[in-house]
């Protein structure tokens, strides 16, 4: 009892942290794009990772957590399908409306969803379905607004949703099989994460600014918030592995639509954006969504525990030096975190 009360403080004390950190960093990183005009977002990502690789390379020195070596070919292709939806989630955003980007990040919830049960055949229940449910039209109201199509930014948003939802499926699937942490996984994976947006973050910056990363002028203010951008992401790294290993993508993808409202709620009292009642009905419908998922899930997880009484065998663990990508995954168990 004491250990699931353990686990249970352990998964709210994640859920605090990403949504403290990812929240700060939004205002942090709107006022460097919108206020001092560094627009670059793809370059300011990998930096980030590589502040977090830096950061979590000291404290392993430190002796804060061990290292545990991961099969080298399961990480490169997790870290590059990471980065790939990192540089395709902004192309998204140069090529459609932000009313359409708003869409395709609606998308990833159901998109995941499918997914899960197809290839894991893990079940969500009607009320967890109907809650999502409510919760993507809360949402949808607060934040779609114009809604343009093209081929090309159609194509795009396709194939970020997709590299998207199956990296997040991926950094669970990978914690539980090889039982590594979420600090071990993100250890393993941000240099090839933070490589490929390097090299391809300025040319794809380049591309939807018209601009040079490396021919901006960084005044002091500038510097000053991009190393304040650096050291909130490490905390939203963190905390991003840690939610998803911990609970479960679409757990996590529900906590993102919970940032986007209090984002909106935070630009309009802070920043003093236009606010409108669509606005304030979207967010109120969004957290009745938001409540009705987390009840569900909280009375279904407790009654799994009730119906599993007797203990289920122990799950052999997986070498993590084994290739996890390059095999067939096992069937999902069928009493994982919703």
């Amino acid at each position: 009892m004491g250990e699931m009360s353990g686990f249970q403080l352990g998964v709210m004390g994640a859920l605090f942290l990403s949504v403290a950190s990812s929240v700060s960093i939004v205002i942090c990183n709107k006022a460097l794009m919108s206020n001092l005009g560094f627009q670059f977002a793809t370059t300011l990502t990998s930096w980030h990772l590589m502040v977090t690789y830096c950061s979590l390379h000291a404290a392993l020195r430190l002796n804060f957590f061990e290292n545990k070596p991961i099969d080298i070919k399961t990480v490169f292709i997790f870290g590059m399908l990471n980065g790939i939806s990192i540089g395709l989630l902004n192309l998204s955003l140069g090529f459609n409306s932000i009313g359409f980007y708003q869409m395709t990040k609606l998308a990833i919830i159901p998109f995941t969803v499918v997914l899960e049960t197809i290839f894991f055949k893990k079940q969500f229940s009607k009320n967890i379905k109907l809650s999502l449910s409510i919760l993507l039209l809360g949402v949808g109201i607060a934040s779609v607004t114009d809604l343009q199509l093209n081929l090309v930014g159609t194509i795009l948003s396709i194939l970020a949703i997709i590299t998207t939802c199956v990296g997040q499926i991926l950094t669970n699937t990978i914690q539980k099989r090889l039982n590594v942490s979420s600090t071990q996984l993100l250890y393993q994976s941000a240099p090839f994460q933070s490589a490929i947006l390097f090299f391809t973050g300025p040319f794809v910056d380049r591309f939807l600014t018209k601009q040079n990363v490396y021919a901006f002028k960084y005044s002091p203010v500038v510097l000053g918030f991009i190393v304040l951008s650096c050291l909130i992401a490490v905390f939203v790294n963190f905390s991003t592995f840690l939610v998803i290993g911990k609970t479960s993508p679409v757990t996590y993808q529900v906590l993102g639509h919970l940032k986007t409202c209090l984002v909106l709620a935070f630009g309009y009292t802070l920043l003093h954006d236009p606010f409108t009642w669509r606005n304030i009905l979207g967010i109120l419908i969004a957290v009745v969504g938001m409540g009705m998922y987390s009840y569900f899930c909280t009375n279904e997880t407790k009654r799994k525990q009730l119906v599993d009484v007797s203990p289920s065998p122990p799950m052999k663990e997986k070498d993590a030096n084994s290739p996890l990508l390059g095999s067939h995954l096992d069937k999902e168990s069928k009493d994982s975190a919703v």
